[in-house]
């Protein structure tokens, strides 16, 4: 049954009609949709209500990438670029007639030198996908299954694979049916690739194997059954292509950073409400004194603090205070003359965050976009080159420095948390911002080891998995990037921090009802303050905090920007 493509064309460029001329609206649009709306399986009419995503056509961005993971957008494939797939697996079908090439027709790795018989070269595939099948420890989440998929997807719509387009028209449909494979974490070392975790993929896609669908772990072709989804016929060399390539770090990856930026935004907010509540000078964010540091990082904090503060009745000018003759009619100052490095050195700290985060947001996203295949099967060139753009490098080494960044930042978090929980540090709080009797009542007292301990758990993961290449499949594979294992680290690392922020955020909220202080605070930090308050009230008697803990930590993660800023932006 076919859909009323015109119907379709004109909704998706009023759709996009904010976002490019409407030459390229139509264009574009009527490229993509008319092959929608070819197939069969693919009515339109189910994909009215979601905007849509174009893999092939345009390079993916973070933001695309974080609008089919979190916001239910839907991909669709150009047809212009389907039609290149299909060109680039004819001419592989033309060119490896009479040729030797590497897992065509020879073995793979250092089984390499072995031919394999013309009868045997499809079963050739279907062997590499069940043996490399050989992950362990846990299943990675959904979400981390989807973003791998994609990342595989948009390097096959390159067109230099030499697939089918049975391969990328059933990657689409677990993608936009929220399919997901059962992949294992343990695996590949990222240097043909992330051979193991793509070979669960690859072994879904053969209608093998399990997936889990609507939350049930099930056989592959019982869902497949179900929804009519025919598995992948192996046709030349789809085993090979399927496996070879970084997809699983870079899709892991390409999370990793979506959830950075927001763990930075909360740091940066959380930052902005400590410095509020001790009433501390303004001076260290300002843009006098940011401005001669020459770091684009560093200024855009200090620029988003200002932001955050500007209608603060609690921020102090030191004009007003220290520079005031009338107030220096004593010996020795109760106020600190500075505050602790902790919240006087906010833009230093977080500002090589920023930019550690904006430089693996390029990195991963050029990665995203490239071919890592290999042999690269070049139709233009009429020619098949063998090489290594499946090695890890550049991923593995952007996570470990991302996992090395936002380590830092948990612990300028904990100092934080510290400074407000030590009576002897703030003489302004009670101890551990206990808001019931001292002695008999607790406070955040046991929130405080959990957040310390988290910390020194990121401390000890942010050994750089970049410098710890094992030789091994024989010695071929000499010196690896271990790309999947740093990416699956950062993420532990990313998601502890999330704990431990939201320990500050409850600590801070406290200790505002304690001051009273909320008619005084910033527009941003009182509409922080009151959303939060909503999922975690004010608490005087001690009760169990490990759900409010778990509640505020999701509504990170889940959240969209707060303030207003993003990566890149004032």
């Amino acid at each position: 049954m076919y859909c009323n493509t015109v119907s379709c064309v004109l909704i998706e460029i009023w759709r996009n009609r904010s976002e490019h001329q409407y030459a390229n609206n139509v264009k574009n649009s009527l490229k993509s949709l008319f092959y929608v709306c070819s197939l069969p399986d693919k009515c339109c009419q189910n994909k009215i209500n979601l905007p849509m995503i174009h893999v092939g056509d345009t390079l993916l961005s973070l933001n695309d990438f974080s609008d089919i993971l979190y916001k239910g957008k839907k991909v669709v494939l150009n047809k212009a670029s389907v039609e290149k797939v299909a060109e680039n697996f004819e001419f592989l079908k033309t060119f490896s007639s009479n040729k030797l090439i590497y897992g065509i027709n020879t073995g793979f790795g250092p089984m390499a030198q072995y031919k394999v018989s013309e009868e045997n070269l499809l079963q050739l595939q279907y062997n590499l996908i069940r043996s490399h099948s050989s992950g362990g420890g846990n299943l990675m989440s959904p979400l981390l299954v989807k973003a791998l998929m994609i990342a595989r997807l948009n390097s096959m719509m390159q067109a230099y694979s030499g697939v089918h387009t049975d391969v990328v028209d059933l990657l689409v449909i677990l993608i936009n049916k929220d399919i997901s494979p059962c992949i294992y974490e343990h695996g590949g070392v990222g240097a043909s690739g992330d051979l193991v975790q793509l070979a669960h993929l690859g072994l879904v896609l053969i209608g093998e194997g399990e997936v889990i669908f609507k939350n049930e772990l099930l056989p592959t072709m019982e869902v497949f059954n179900s929804l009519g989804i025919k598995p992948l016929s192996i046709h030349i060399r789809e085993g090979l292509a399927i496996l070879n390539g970084t997809s699983a770090m870079t899709g892991i990856g390409m999370l990793n950073i979506i959830q950075a930026q927001k763990l930075l935004e909360w740091s940066v907010l959380l930052s902005a409400m400590i410095n509020e509540v001790v009433e501390a000078f303004d001076d260290h964010y300002s843009y006098e004194l940011n401005i001669v540091k020459h770091h684009k990082g560093q200024n855009k904090i200090a620029a988003q603090l200002r932001n955050i503060l500007k209608d603060s009745k609690m921020i102090r000018s030191r004009s007003e205070h220290l520079y005031n003759p009338a107030n220096l009619n004593q010996e020795v100052f109760e106020d600190k003359v500075q505050e602790y490095y902790s919240l006087r050195c906010v833009t230093q700290v977080l500002g090589p965050v920023y930019d550690t985060i904006g430089h693996a947001e390029k990195v991963l996203v050029d990665e995203l976009n490239s071919v890592n295949d290999n042999p690269v099967i070049d139709h233009k060139n009429q020619n098949i080159y063998h090489g290594g753009n499946f090695h890890g490098d550049y991923v593995s080494l952007e996570m470990d420095k991302l996992k090395i960044a936002i380590t830092k930042l948990s612990m300028l978090s904990e100092r934080q948390l510290n400074y407000l929980l030590n009576e002897k540090l703030n003489q302004k709080f009670p101890p551990f911002v206990n808001l019931g009797v001292l002695g008999f009542n607790f406070g955040m007292q046991g929130m405080q080891f959990t957040a310390t301990s988290t910390v020194a758990e990121n401390q000890t993961l942010s050994f750089p998995m970049y410098v710890h290449s094992i030789p091994n499949n024989n010695d071929n594979q000499d010196i690896v990037s271990m790309g999947c294992n740093a990416a699956l680290m950062t993420k532990k690392v990313i998601d502890n921090s999330f704990e431990v922020l939201s320990i500050q955020m409850m600590t801070v909220l406290q200790a505002i009802d304690y001051l009273d202080c909320v008619p005084k605070l910033s527009t941003e930090t009182l509409h922080v303050y009151k959303e939060i308050r909503k999922i975690f009230p004010k608490f005087i008697e001690d009760i169990p905090k490990y759900k409010d803990l778990e509640k505020i930590k999701s509504f990170f993660e889940k959240s969209d920007p707060v303030v207003s800023f993003t990566m890149g932006a004032l």
